[in-house]
């Protein structure tokens, strides 16, 4: 399959060798457009790191929280099938892409960033699956049974989208491995997995063991405004 040639781009104006590879993700049947692992094992000039500080490619990997989510929704195929799910900050489109591969009636990849929703049509071509878009996850009508959320909680200014997310689904489930402090009087703690970003960045060991989250819609969320905040 040809590469995708706006990715490929815009990969290399930040990185002038770099090139997207298809990667089979370990413990999955699926496969994912990433940054060739060979382009991570050098140095970076200062530049390089400039770029990449205030422009980061994270649509070129698979994010542990991510695969880890995709690896559950394959064990327990029954939180999507038949259902309509909203994947929030997708990304590359990995938990997307497991979702529609479980059985899920419709999902919706969403994101801000117009490159990580391109990522999500070219993966989700290279594994044989439809997805529908959105840029806007506050202009999607309150309609999804159920939103994924997968390495959002990086920024804990994203804290309180916990809340927003049941403005939109009747249920949140969340795959995240950097918050040790977390604590929603919504979101229960269902267990973790162990997962790892590829292409591997050396992440701290701690960064590898995901904590999977559920909230279900209560009154109360209703009432909760629904612009971000």
């Amino acid at each position: 399959m040809n590469t995708p040639l706006d990715l490929q781009q815009s990969l290399r104006a930040l990185l002038g060798d770099a090139r997207l590879v298809i990667t089979e993700l370990p413990g999955t049947a699926l496969k994912l457009w990433l940054i060739d692992a060979q382009n991570m094992d050098r140095e970076f000039t200062p530049d390089e790191t400039r770029r990449i500080l205030y422009e980061p490619p994270y649509w070129a990997f698979c994010w542990a929280s991510g695969l880890a989510l995709a690896r559950y929704l394959d064990e327990q195929p029954q939180w999507v099938q038949g259902k309509r799910v909203l994947d929030f900050g997708a990304g590359s489109g990995i938990a997307a892409i497991a979702a529609a591969k479980a059985g899920a009636l419709e999902v919706v990849a969403c994101d801000l960033d117009p490159l990580a929703l391109a990522a999500c049509r070219a993966n989700a071509e290279l594994n044989g699956v439809q997805l529908h878009y959105s840029s806007d996850f506050f202009a999607e009508a309150d309609r999804f049974d159920l939103v994924l959320v997968a390495d959002v909680l990086y920024d804990r200014e994203n804290l309180p989208l916990l809340d927003q997310f049941l403005t939109r689904g009747q249920q949140t489930l969340v795959a995240d491995s950097r918050v040790r402090d977390f604590q929603h009087p919504l979101y229960q703690q269902l267990g973790s997995l162990k997962a790892l970003t590829l292409p591997d960045l050396a992440e701290p060991h701690e960064f590898r063991n995901v904590s999977l989250y559920h909230a279900q819609r209560t009154h109360a969320a209703l009432s909760l405004p629904v612009q971000p905040l």
